[in-house]
């Protein structure tokens, strides 16, 4: 018997769902333990694979699967397909799913509803973890096909089950595949439960002894996905605008045919979806990277909008939790503009706080526009910031809207307490059809917003690593020699976030407050590693008034954020 021993990601508390490997000396035989884990395994596929390796004796490959251990963490499991302790495979899926059964027995016993997409293995993962909850006294439900990842989080509050569990790896590339975790709130996990499951896990034993029941659960049908797509057509009232032509992509997702049901019955055009890419495929054939903000991702969509003449493009990731948005601009490259997840963001935090009729919680994350605090004092609503993710945003008491940059949007958290790119998607086709029949754009209404509250501007620098370590040292070096100007601007006030505080628990990261200085009204940098690739990130905003043209306050933002790109790049020392 080969265990999974769980451990943390020393930034756990923001590893945004998905598991980072903790490389562990090679183990001293790793060939026997490789045949220990044949032995027990029960795919033929991964059984195949590893007796592949074995025979042509390629050690470099099999320490790979078995020197680094696959971690359940917050929101679950997410890695590579394949055999071995290091990959996402049966025997991984069955053993975590039979230490969360022990959890949900000790703390929450009750019905647990398993969602799957179109990955390679979802569905068998899906079946396999219907089996363990059977076998343990917990009821399986069992969604009736690959579905979006906000069907299951809707489904968990509207069945009232204790638990969910979603088989997806969202964006990443077709070779991996995961495994994320609701409890009953229908919120991702976080700590402390994420280390209590991985304890469970820890106690399972051998494979063969994990019982399996051979049926019993159910399987459900149509109507919780009417019930779904009824719930995601109310976000947008009836009677209001529709008339906007849209281009949809799901990414070879699959969000296609719930998008397009979810259009139908809010009462809109049927969007003209992207025909070589509306068909769920695991192997992703026309994009290098399944995500709308991947380059070259959304060269299609924008093929099929000028064909169409379309108003907006619109595209999903491939569980369509996440809600990409894209413009026409004759001043962008091909005609088509990108809008970022903070544009989004304020685009629909703004509605959302005009009709909240002045109560209610506007929520965002640390790394994200601080634009929606004074959207809401505006309105009288409260504003909170989190940690990154969503299982940070969904807790957030009284939640009435919540973004992350990240492409990520909750606009009905009674329905879906979590990103939902069906629902954003509705929305935000409703606001382009009202300033469509206004005589307006999306990018008029983000002028407007940039008039009333300064503009807000953002960008990203990252720097991919080739060795792990090479995070920890950037960020040590800013801790040790923390700069006092960035981008020109004097930095008044440094935060390691690493202390935690009254309103946040401790993350790895930097927050460096910068002060303002002639057009600039004030500058924000937060350092942290990513949560999900292995990156180092800076989350950069300058806040501009405008005080004639919003195209010269967009100048002066640009020219800002690039010499603070520059000027952070020096200060890391990568």
């Amino acid at each position: 018997m080969i265990p999974i021993r769980s451990g943390h990601h020393p930034d756990q508390s923001q590893a945004g769902g998905c598991h980072l490997l903790v490389k562990e000396t090679a183990l001293s035989d790793v060939v026997e333990t490789a045949r220990i884990w044949l032995a027990e395994d029960p795919d033929p596929d991964t059984r195949a694979e590893l007796q592949s390796l074995l025979d042509a004796d390629d050690r470099a490959a099999l320490e790979d699967r078995f020197a680094g251990l696959l971690q359940f963490g917050t929101a679950g499991l997410r890695g590579e397909l394949g055999a071995g302790p290091n990959r996402m495979n049966r025997a991984v899926v069955i053993r975590a799913a039979a230490g969360l059964a022990a959890y949900l027995n000790a703390t929450r016993p009750g019905t647990v509803v398993i969602g799957y997409d179109a990955r390679h293995k979802s569905d068998v993962f899906a079946r396999d973890t219907a089996a363990v909850m059977e076998a343990a006294g917990l009821h399986a439900l069992l969604l009736p096909r690959p579905l979006p990842t906000p069907v299951l989080a809707f489904a968990i509050r509207h069945l009232g089950c204790a638990a969910g569990v979603m088989v997806t790896a969202s964006h990443n590339p077709p070779r991996d595949n995961g495994y994320k975790v609701y409890l009953g709130d229908g919120s991702q996990i976080v700590p402390p439960a994420d280390a209590d499951i991985a304890a469970a896990i820890d106690a399972v034993g051998a494979l063969a002894d994990v019982p399996m029941a051979d049926g019993g659960w159910e399987v459900l049908g149509e109507t919780l996905l009417d019930a779904y797509l009824d719930r995601a057509a109310a976000v947008v009232p009836a009677g209001g605008p529709r008339d906007v032509r849209i281009v949809h992509t799901s990414m070879h997702g699959v969000g296609g045919a719930v998008m397009v049901g979810a259009f139908e019955r809010a009462g809109f055009p049927v969007p003209t979806v992207v025909d070589a890419q509306a068909e769920p495929d695991p192997e992703f054939p026309t994009v290098a990277f399944p995500n709308p903000e991947e380059p070259g991702a959304m060269d299609l969509a924008f093929e099929t909008a000028a064909a169409a003449d379309a108003d907006l493009v619109i595209a999903n990731d491939p569980d369509a939790d996440r809600c990409a948005v894209a413009v026409p601009d004759a001043a962008a490259p091909g005609g088509w503009r990108m809008l970022r997840g903070d544009e989004v963001g304020a685009l629909l935090g703004v509605e959302i706080a005009r009709r909240a009729g002045g109560s209610g919680v506007l929520a965002t994350t640390i790394v994200s526009s601080s634009l929606l605090g004074p959207v809401a004092a505006r309105y009288g609503l409260e504003y909170v910031e989190t940690l990154t993710g969503f299982k940070w945003l969904a807790r957030v008491p009284g939640l009435t809207f919540a973004y992350e940059e990240a492409l990520g949007y909750c606009v009905d958290p009674s329905g879906v307490r979590d990103k939902d790119g069906v629902t954003a998607a509705l929305m935000v086709a409703e606001l382009a059809a009202a300033a469509k029949r206004d005589g307006r754009t999306l990018l008029d209404l983000l002028d407007g917003i940039a008039v009333e509250y300064g503009l807000h501007a953002t960008d990203q620098y990252s720097v991919r690593v080739e060795k792990l370590e090479q995070i920890a040292e950037g960020m040590a070096r800013l801790r040790a020699t923390p700069p006092t100007a960035l981008g020109g601007l004097a930095v008044a006030r440094v935060e390691d976030l690493a202390e935690g505080s009254a309103d946040l628990p401790p993350t790895d990261g930097l927050r460096y407050t910068l002060a303002g200085a002639d057009d600039v009204a004030s500058a924000r940098i937060v350092v942290r590693p990513s949560g999900t690739e292995p990156k180092l990130k800076g989350y950069l905003q300058v806040v501009v008034p405008v005080h004639s043209q919003v195209e010269e306050a967009r100048a002066v933002g640009a020219a800002t954020l690039a010499a603070l790109k520059t000027d952070l790049a020096a200060a890391l020392g990568m």
